[in-house]
């Protein structure tokens, strides 16, 4: 029988993965996508091993099923044409293993896939591994242990299990990674190399790139999703036409009898594609990269050698064509998510891209059925046109490909935008023919620098390859920012956190990107909101526009969290529980209404006024003591006299869209992009109001600098800033580090005495041997250790580098055996280790006991101490 198969994916106990990485939720989707076999990933974790020993059950030789009540609930959650579209799903006891250790002078950092057929083999391989490294700080676990020695211990779990390595081409962690790997799958595994049958080629490269490279022949070329949600998976899958069983899947690998080839991303979309630097927003050809002598040009920094460079070097044939014997056949797919997204311009994520997604599995069946072989006249019967356009030039593989790069996925697209906006506008999509897409070749080569926007998410729209300089290329709305404000201010698309530091034109940067969404992204005026905190700061923000946007600033609408709240108030006073007509107090009318009420001087009153005031904006509202009768007094003659006080217009207007949802939608509907100034300085009510604004995925830009957040005294609160990506969790982050208000010198001086968030990336130029770092707390030292730990090793983790949490360490090349961490006392260990496990960092501790605990030196100690005492 034919099925699907994806075998790498990681579960919830795994870092950065969805906390729906579960059994049954892998199940649910394996089964909308079409997948008859799923790998469970992560079998080393303790409470993910138990998990999997609690939920499934054997099934055919080698597999696993859910436990029938699970099944049970499975189906039910399934669309309707999924239910009996397959076999239910089936489970191989997978894992993946990162190995991180030094060998032949360079360190090395390779990840591999392990399988096994029961869970005797996987018992034995845990006992054997949680000897080298502890296996509870992730998933994924990370080991000090040669690659050799792990498909030795592998071997010797049982003689079904078997181990590929994973996502060979990666730049920072695979067995052929331009980063940290080898040459040659043998000179990775030494002795034992004749023991690995299949090579995943990972979501950057796709089998044809892989026929250059001859010593790859002989290898089974597999793919896989890695997925880290459950939706995810499927974008990469192997073909089988063998019986669902563990050994013919083995065999088939081994042999290629009964394998069928993969499914595959387009390698471009792959983060790891091209060469480039994110940073400095830089993709490069590899023709390009060594133009440059593999330094980018804006910061002189090694480039990230992508996929398709690393091919290059490697590769020992010219061309593509010719298969070798091993080959399997392979297609390109775009998913279903991203087809419609781009169909419909909104996230692959949204409500209205997963109903029509859930709609078509429910009339159609599984995803990749429908992408590969469901006729195109069943597709036009049950979408709209566009979808079954989409397909079918999906499988003709005509295909807008804009390659990812340093860890930025590229992007794969079925429409050009004048098609899409012709169909927007009611027009055929078909009246005209439309412009042919570009033929499918990885990059063109006569580009000097392709710009793109780093970090940003798949679903937004991309910025296209320029075959121009940025300079050149820059839209007259961008002229005059620098490389940092461009970046924030091309970035059109979802949540974004501007981190702005002192001097470094926050104003400036939110003004142009005000009018870069209006005058190149075809943004209506009237749809944009921006909002400051004071009068003053939305008079400026109006003079900027006014002079960049002559004939469309009056369109936006600029102004305090208080106008807006006043202004929703007004339009709609009966939903916000008003009475017709209210007006808002002034301060004299606030001082006398307490005063009177309860007989106190306007001193005394001014005093309470405040504390109410605090006590509003933090929702913490006193029912007892003299404030709480205060507040009661206060409130009462509000509400006697039809008024409201300043702190009231944002906790009502909140209120108002809270518990209206047809209000809330509407005016998410009139302001589809909002931008707020000096966001540190914003308080919980004012974040609750935004909330109800903007959508966790919507076009949201907050800008300010942490570190000069100013009005505490009156609730606001810092955290909220830093909890933004929280709130708005796929909110991508830009940083404006330069100071155009101050000397260097004085920037740099004024850092290292106030060593502040906004301003120690100014240092960070200046690299010195003797660090002096002071920590708040232990556990903030401990954290500090473990964060220098990973930047001088270049990241330990995809997390590590794809957080920015580290980056390449140029001009080292460091193992974890070359670190030692020394503590005074015995005492200090404690949080160290933990903070080191936390990380999933492999260590030793090296410590000893005191001497005199030891029994014989005590004894010993007793006698000497006798003898002294007869001798005197």
């Amino acid at each position: 029988m034919a099925f699907y198969a994806d075998l790498h994916i990681h579960s919830k106990y795994s870092r950065a993965t969805s906390k729906n990485c579960d059994l049954e939720h892998l199940a649910i989707w394996a089964r909308k996508k079409g997948i008859s076999l799923v790998g469970t990933g992560d079998f080393t974790h303790p409470a993910w091993n138990a998990e999997l020993k609690d939920k499934l059950v054997p099934a055919e030789p080698g597999l696993f099923r859910l436990r029938p009540d699970l099944e049970r609930a499975v189906e039910r959650a399934l669309p309707p044409a999924c239910r009996s579209s397959q076999t239910t799903t089936r489970f191989m006891l997978s894992v993946e293993i990162s190995t991180i250790y030094k060998k032949g002078d360079k360190t090395r950092k390779i990840h591999h896939l392990i399988y096994s057929p029961d869970f005797e083999a996987v018992d034995r391989l845990i006992h054997s591994l949680s000897k080298i490294g502890n296996l509870k700080s992730d998933g994924r676990p990370i080991l000090g242990l040669d690659s050799r020695h792990l498909l030795e211990i592998t071997l010797e779990s049982g003689p079904g299990s078997y181990l590929v390595p994973a996502h060979i081409w990666t730049p920072w962690f695979a067995a052929l990674g331009s980063k940290s790997g080898f040459d040659a799958i043998d000179a990775c595994y030494g002795d034992l190399a004749p023991h690995i049958f299949a090579v995943e080629t990972g979501l950057s490269s796709d089998p044809p790139m892989n026929w250059r490279v001859s010593s790859l022949d002989r290898f089974r070329l597999v793919s896989n999703s890695d997925a880290h949600s459950p939706e995810k998976l499927g974008r990469e899958v192997c073909v089988f036409d063998t019986e669902l069983d563990y050994f013919a899947l083995r065999h088939a690998l081994e042999t290629g009898h009964g394998y069928g080839g993969t499914l595959e991303f387009f390698p471009e979309e792959g983060k790891y594609h091209l060469d480039g630097h994110r940073s400095c927003d830089i993709r490069f050809s590899p023709a390009e990269t060594r133009q440059h002598g593999g330094r980018c040009p804006v910061c002189g920094k090694p480039l990230t050698v992508g996929v398709m460079h690393r091919v290059e070097d490697l590769a020992d044939r010219q061309t593509e064509e010719d298969p070798p014997p091993t080959a399997g056949p392979s297609r390109s797919l775009v998913p279903l998510p991203e087809m419609l997204s781009e169909i419909y311009r909104v996230g692959p994520k949204s409500k209205k891209i997963s109903h029509h997604y859930e709609n078509l599995l429910g009339r159609l069946g599984p995803e990749l059925q429908l992408l590969t072989t469901l006729p195109l006249e069943d597709i036009r019967r049950a979408s709209p046109a566009l979808v079954p356009e989409a397909v079918s030039r999906l499988r003709k593989q005509e295909v807008i490909r804009a390659a990812g790069y340093d860890g930025v996925y590229g992007t794969i697209r079925l429409f050009h935008d004048a098609e899409l906006r012709r169909h927007d506008g009611g027009a055929s999509l078909f009246g005209e023919a439309p412009p042919s897409p570009p033929a499918p070749s990885a990059v063109a080569e006569q580009a000097v620098i392709y710009r793109t926007v780093p970090q940003q998410p798949r679903h937004t729209v991309p910025v296209e390859a320029s075959a121009t300089s940025p300079t050149e290329a820059a839209s007259d709305s961008l002229a005059g920012l620098d490389a940092d404000q461009r970046r924030a201010a091309e970035i059109t698309r979802g949540p974004l956190l501007i981190v702005a530091g002192p001097g470094s034109g926050k104003t400036r940067t939110l003004a142009h990107r005000l009018v870069h969404l209006i005058t190149e992204q075809a943004v209506p005026p009237a749809e944009c909101l921006a909002l400051t905190f004071t009068r003053r700061a939305a008079d400026e923000l109006r003079a900027r526009l006014r002079s960049l946007l002559p004939d469309g600033w009056r369109a936006l609408t600029v102004g305090t969290f208080h106008a807006l709240a006043l202004s929703i108030l007004q339009a709609n006073w009966n939903a916000a529980g008003l009475q017709r007509g209210f007006r808002l107090a002034s301060d004299a009318e606030r001082l006398r209404l307490l005063g009177d009420a309860l007989g106190v001087s306007a001193k005394k009153a001014r005093s309470q006024l405040s504390a109410i005031s605090h006590a509003k904006r933090t929702r913490t509202t006193p029912t007892d003591g003299k404030l709480g009768a205060a507040y009661a007094a206060y409130q009462h003659q509000l509400d006697t006299h039809n008024l409201l006080d300043f702190d009231d217009l944002v906790i009502r207007a909140a209120d108002a869209l809270a518990s209206a949802p047809a209000l809330q939608a509407a005016y998410r509907q009139r302001y589809r992009w909002v931008s707020i100034d000096e966001y540190q300085d914003v308080d919980e009510q004012q974040v609750r109001l935004l909330k109800h604004l903007v959508p966790a995925d919507g076009n949201i830009c907050a800008i300010g600098d942490p570190d000069q957040a100013i009005y505490g005294f009156r609730g606001a609160d810092v955290r909220f800033f830093s909890e933004f990506q929280r709130d708005f969790p796929a909110a991508q982050v830009v940083r404006l580090s330069r100071n155009y208000r101050s000397d260097r010198n004085i920037v740099r001086l004024s850092s290292q005495l106030m060593a502040t968030s906004s301003t120690r990336a100014v240092l960070e130029d200046a690299p010195s041997l003797i660090t002096i770092h002071e920590a708040p707390t232990e556990k903030a030292e401990a954290e500090f250790i473990v964060q220098t730990l990973e930047r001088s090793l270049g990241g330990h983790s995809f997390f590590s580098i794809d957080s920015g949490r580290s980056a390449d360490a140029e001009g080292q090349d460091l193992a974890f055996s070359d670190f030692a961490v020394l503590y005074r006392t015995e005492s200090q260990a404690a949080v160290l280790i933990e903070a080191l496990q936390r990380s999933g960092m492999p260590f030793q501790q090296r410590s000893h006991d005191r001497l005199l605990d030891h029994p014989g030196v005590a004894g010993l100690t007793e006698a000497m101490r006798a003898q002294a005492g007869s001798l005197q």
